[in-house]
């Protein structure tokens, strides 16, 4: 595979860093007993390199565990996040102390193969759907402490945010219209406690679907419905609300949902069902 993405913008550096200094405290605690046997002075070259077909994502967080253990260490990239890369390529080469080489290898793995796991899917799912113009959607079903993350990845893979988390969006769902009262009450409820922000409605029918677009909802998430019936609800919205679909959503199906004229389609299994690229890291023998 080859070709790259356009620039990504990865969550903040102190984001990225507080990332990184968690899980090396984890991994590290009192100290590396077993890079204790390496004489503290010597320095090493290392390369990380991609063992199967990929999506790249994950540099900053890799980088940092580095830097975190030898600030001097030099990282020079063939590749950067978002790229397409073929099995057996050169992602990187190292140069550094050979203690924080060693000490920092797993958890600069650890980063690159779950973050590449979400973009690579995300890049099928996003390939599936191209020619039509629905957007592939991420959900909050991410990896405790790792949602920035890996929606970085998401992007890396060409799919598209949904709400970062409960503070930036609302989402009615049937637990909050069964305690409103309905459709309307819970809209207009939510905009009585936050006006301004955005308002997205998950709706079970086409009677809920006009509920919620009477109501004034900014999108209607249409959840479990059938292909017919979501051709059957881009007539009804008529373009006056984006749709999104949600549930029962595969590789198989993902397809025939975007042709029926649907805007978005949010897939929990891009960050809920990772399955890590498998990278390793060698040191270059003189």
């Amino acid at each position: 595979m080859s070709g790259a993405a356009p620039r990504l913008q990865p969550p903040s550096l102190e984001a990225v860093r507080a990332d990184v200094a968690r899980a090396l405290a984890e991994d590290i605690g009192t100290g590396d007993v077993t890079a204790a046997l390496i004489d503290p002075a010597s320095r090493a070259r290392a390369r990380i390199v991609c063992r199967e077909d990929a999506v790249l994502a994950g540099s900053p967080w890799a980088d940092e565990c580095f830097r975190q253990l030898d600030p001097d260490v030099r990282i020079r990239w063939h590749h950067a996040d978002g790229d397409r890369v073929a099995a057996d390529a050169l992602l990187c080469e190292l140069e550094g102390n050979a203690r924080a080489l060693v000490a920092g290898e797993r958890n600069a793995l650890n980063f690159l193969q779950t973050l590449s796991g979400t973009a690579t899917v995300t890049r099928t799912y996003a390939d599936a759907v191209a020619g039509t113009h629905a957007k592939i959607l991420d959900t909050r079903k991410t990896i405790p402490g790792l949602r920035l993350a890996q929606k970085y990845a998401v992007r890396c893979g060409g799919g598209h945010n949904h709400r970062m988390g409960l503070y930036d969006a609302i989402l009615i769902k049937e637990n909050h219209v069964a305690s409103a009262g309905g459709i309307a009450h819970a809209i207009c409820a939510a905009r009585t406690a936050s006006p301004g922000v955005f308002l997205d409605c998950e709706v079970e029918s086409l009677d809920e679907l006009r509920d919620a677009i009477d109501a004034g909802a900014d999108r209607v998430l249409l959840d479990e419905f059938s292909d017919a019936m979501l051709r059957e609800a881009v007539a009804l919205a008529a373009g006056r609300v984006p749709l999104e679909v949600s549930g029962s959503v595969n590789l198989e199906r993902v397809r025939s949902i975007a042709e029926t004229g649907v805007d978005c389609i949010s897939i929990g299994a891009l960050t809920k069902h990772v399955r890590a690229i498998d990278l390793s890291m060698r040191f270059d023998s003189d």
